[in-house]
């Protein structure tokens, strides 16, 4: 049985849900592969990642506002350029989300586990995708409050990086030089900055997933606009004093390294346990892969109730009314990426997907306003500036390794194959 979804969210909860999904998937596990790409001055691409989501977003802003309904990119790219495109955008962005959440569990088995006890990485993800999974059954309201607590205290993380970080300094034991160093052996200081923007990029991604939930929003003409620039604003700016925390305290051969990480922040500076920085770090993890999983669930409920997947996944649970079954497939699919490949490496796999993603909707947004007699009550961005992304995104993508490719490209082909079925099959 299909029935529509409770409209709960406030403008409070939907700004948390957006910075919490954004805080949780960025620098506390990549901040280490940013200094091997662009040097010392991590901060760079991360400020420079912000001004092209910022670009995105607003795109993202005007469909969310215009067409409030679950299913995202999908939605909006199937309205302007029909099924086929649809269901292929819709593809890319849950196999991103998937990828998603498979890397996010592998990080959550990583280092800042291991402070506290050893488990097989394989383990540790399938167990905690799986209670993530039955929070996100229970309910909408139950997961964005337990994502109110969880981001406070990823905020809470980030401020101890940035006092530490300054008190270091302060006590003549940083080196603020290192703020300006720019490229490494590997890439001077242009190719640097794209490539580290590439993997900063994946800090700001989250604010998409959240016009999933548009259709379960208050008046998402005005709180969807007003949450989203608002988190990804407070983002950046916390992103990049991160940042610069991170580099002014950490030498940048030690944060480049293959354990480097915001907790040789806290190592360095004294003064705060390292088991209570870990913490703060898996609640950030986690976070993140929450927010991701509704994400996935709520795209593929939008697309099976287009048409675009079987109509099983539509099946609501009754009185949750959650997408039940789309939580549960959704979640085995992360669980079984979750068992192969590093972070860093999904992490520009999703980059790649999304970039594809970006486009359309970019596209989107100037095909959608040539229709007449669309209601005009809505946000509403400068043309130039769904231009200006598409072009954005253009170039980030000539920056994305040719390993990254062998992994995306299939998953591509195999979007467009099931595309071709699924348009052919509703004609």
């Amino acid at each position: 049985m299909t029935t529509s979804l409770r409209r709960t969210l406030t403008t409070p909860l939907l700004f948390l849900f957006i910075l919490g999904d954004v805080l949780g998937a960025g620098v506390y596990v990549l901040a280490g592969q940013m200094a091997a790409e662009v040097g010392g001055a991590v901060w760079i691409p991360l400020v420079v990642a912000l001004c092209l989501a910022l670009l995105t977003a607003a795109s993202y802003a005007e469909l969310a506002t215009k067409y409030p309904r679950a299913g995202g990119a999908a939605h909006y790219t199937n309205l302007a350029f029909g099924p086929f495109v649809g269901f292929v955008i819709g593809f890319c962005m849950l196999a991103a989300g998937i990828v998603s959440v498979g890397a996010l569990a592998r990080a959550f088995g990583g280092q800042y586990l291991a402070e506290f006890v050893t488990v097989p990485v394989a383990l540790a993800a399938v167990l905690f995708l799986a209670a993530l999974a039955l929070l996100n059954i229970r309910g909408i309201r139950e997961s964005l409050r337990a994502n109110a607590v969880a981001t406070l205290v990823e905020v809470s993380g980030l401020v101890i990086v940035v006092v530490l970080g300054a008190w270091v300094v302060l006590r003549g034991d940083g080196d603020v030089g290192r703020l300006v160093q720019v490229g490494t052996a590997e890439h001077g200081p242009l190719a640097g900055i794209l490539a580290g923007t590439v993997l900063a990029y994946y800090s700001f991604v989250g604010f998409e997933t959240s016009v999933n939930l548009a259709e379960e929003t208050r008046d998402p003409r005005r709180t969807y606009p007003r949450a989203l620039f608002g988190a990804l604003i407070c983002a950046g700016v916390g992103y990049a004093l991160v940042g610069a925390a991170a580099s002014a305290t950490v030498p940048t051969e030690r944060l480049a390294g293959p354990d480097g990480s915001l907790l040789d922040v806290v190592k360095i500076a004294g003064g705060v346990p390292e088991s209570v920085f870990s913490v703060i770090a898996l609640v950030a993890v986690a976070n993140g892969a929450l927010l991701t999983g509704i994400m996935s669930s709520r795209l593929a409920y939008g697309m099976a109730r287009d048409g675009l997947l079987p109509g099983v996944l539509a099946r609501v649970l009754p009185g949750r009314r959650t997408p039940w079954v789309a939580i549960v497939v959704t979640t085995v699919l992360s669980m079984s990426l979750a068992l192969t490949g590093d972070v860093a490496t999904l992490a520009a796999t999703l980059v790649l997907l999304l970039l594809v993603v970006f486009i359309a909707v970019n596209a989107a947004v100037l095909r959608l306003r040539s229709r007449e007699g669309e209601e005009a009550d809505h946000f509403r961005t400068p043309a130039v500036v769904p231009v200006l992304a598409i072009l954005s995104c253009l170039m980030l993508l000539t920056r994305i390794e040719g390993e990254v490719w062998l992994r995306g490209l299939p998953v591509l082909a195999v979007g467009v194959v099931l595309g071709l079925v699924s348009a052919a099959r509703l004609r």
